[in-house]
This record gives C-alpha cells, structure tokens and sequence, in this order.
C-alpha cells in the first residue's frame, strides 16, 4: 500500500499527465480559433482554456482523483472551473505577456500556451486536490 505522499506524488503525475492532454486541447482549439476562424489570440485563448479546463476536469474525475464523487457532476465541474481560476489567471496572465512581447511567442503562440501551463499547474494541483477531489 502507497504511503500518503507516494500517493500524492502519483497524483501529481497523473495530474501532469492529463495537464498535457489539457495542453493539446488548449493549443488545437486555440490554433482553430486564430487560424481557421480569424479570432484575435486573446479572446480564442479564453475559448481554448474553457475546452481545456473542462477536458482537464473529466480526465482527473476519472484518472487522476478517482473513487467516490458525492457532489453531482455539474457542481463538481463548477468547483474545477472555480478553485483553478486562479491558476487560470496566471496561465493567462504569462500566456498575455509573452504573447504581447512579440516574436517567438506571437508567431508560434503554443510556447505562450505551454509557459503558461507551467505556470498554474502547481496552483491548479493543490486547488483540486484540497477543494474539488477531497478525500479522494
């Protein structure tokens, strides 16, 4: 049997795991977005990290954090959405100003995305652990 921090490490590379799924959702809706659909890179980001954040959500409920959910799914995504907001804000918040600074960046946003995934992945774990997928 896992010890509870080998049992949190595997979590975290789990939750790793599904960040880099959220990562390829994140960067393939924003790709469509800018390229197929001529949406500026800051409002088509908004709409890549809804797609990713709610992939991320249904991969880690089930992978990551499984076991026994008692909150019905749609307030259990809502809590997701929320307790990672904050992580949220500084994945964009990189994202925004690495974007702004210009080339490489705006000509290849996807390091942006990937910058800025880094960035709120250790505040996104601690979120859902504590706050989503407690006592899981």
């Amino acid at each position: 049997m896992l010890s509870r921090s080998d049992m949190v490490s595997v979590q975290f590379i789990k939750f790793g795991m599904v960040g880099v799924i959220g990562l390829a959702v994140d960067t393939a809706v924003l790709y469509a977005l800018i390229y197929g659909a001529s949406a500026g890179p800051y409002g088509a980001r908004i709409l890549s990290f809804l797609a990713a954040v709610t992939t991320t959500w249904a991969l880690n409920r089930c992978f990551t954090f499984r076991g026994d959910h008692p909150d019905p799914v749609h307030h259990q995504w809502a809590k997701f959405i929320v307790a990672n907001s904050l992580g949220g804000l500084i994945n964009y918040g990189v994202y925004a100003g690495l974007i702004a600074s210009g080339d490489p960046f705006a000509a290849h946003p996807v390091l942006a995305v990937c910058a800025g995934s880094l960035a709120g992945m250790f505040f996104n774990f601690a979120a859902s652990k504590k706050l989503v997928f407690k006592g899981v």
